[in-house]
Formats: C-alpha cells, structure tokens, sequence
C-alpha cells in the first residue's frame, strides 16, 4: 500500500494529520467528537467524501478504511474509516498555504461535500422541500389543528 512508502519513518508520519468523519459530522456532540461549529458540520459524512474534497484542492491524502474512531460506539462498517492529510512538506513548509491547521483543513471539508456530486443528486428536490417545509407548512398546519 501507498501507506508504507509514503511514511516509512516517525517523522514523516508527523506530517499526515487524521481526520476521523466524526469531526465533521452535525449528529455528533462536542463529546461525542465534533470539533468544528455545529452550523458548518455536515450531516453523516464519509471518509471517501472527505478524500474527495481533499484530493480535489491538491492536499496529499491516504483513507484508512479499517480504522475505527475511539468515541464511536457503533461498530458498522459505514461508521469505520478515517483520513490521513498531508500539511506539512519533509522540510517543514505548508504543502499548500491555504490550510496552514488541521482545522482550516476540517472546515473546508465541510463546506465543500455538501457541494459534491454524490449530496446533490440524493438531495436535490428534497433539500428545497424540507426547508419550505420547516419554514411554512408545519407552522401552519399547526395553527390549522
């Protein structure tokens, strides 16, 4: 695997940060591991959407499917899975000045899958329609009853 050749040694390691889906992921709780804001999290992501966006703005990414993150107390396998990102070149400078933090990184994952192919071809008429819904159809069949 790609893995082993591209960190063979501790210090190169150093260099790949991990990103579990939990970190990303709106149904989660800051102790359940969340770690970026509630308001930009994204519903149940997916290591290969995580890779995805990251591939496409040119970071270095490796997916560990078999890994699991230790808060998550589900064992499926749509739960398993996490991704590695390279930041930092072997002398230390940023691979691409726009993610200088794991955070900046985390961040814009999540604002970019909910953009990806695979989101909005599931939820493209049925997004629109439940915030409408949210909004003015159940306030006002409420009222009605």
């Amino acid at each position: 695997m790609a893995w082993a050749a591209a960190a063979s040694s501790p210090a190169d390691k150093e260099r790949f940060i991990c990103i579990y889906p939990a970190y990303l992921n709106n149904k989660k709780t800051i102790a359940e591991g969340r770690r970026i804001p509630v308001d930009k999290a994204v519903e149940n992501p997916t290591p290969t959407e995580i890779q995805d966006v990251c591939s496409a703005v040119g970071l270095n990414v490796l997916i560990e499917k078999n890994k699991m993150y230790p808060r998550e107390w589900n064992r499926d396998a749509q739960f398993r899975g996490r991704v590695r990102v390279q930041l930092k070149e072997e002398d230390g400078s940023l691979c691409l000045p726009q993610f200088p933090t794991r955070k900046s990184v985390m961040l814009y994952a999540a604002e970019t899958i909910p953009k990806l192919k695979t989101r909005t071809q599931k939820m493209g008429g049925s997004d629109q329609s439940l915030q409408q819904g949210e909004g003015g159809k159940k306030g006002k069949g409420k009222k009605k009853k």
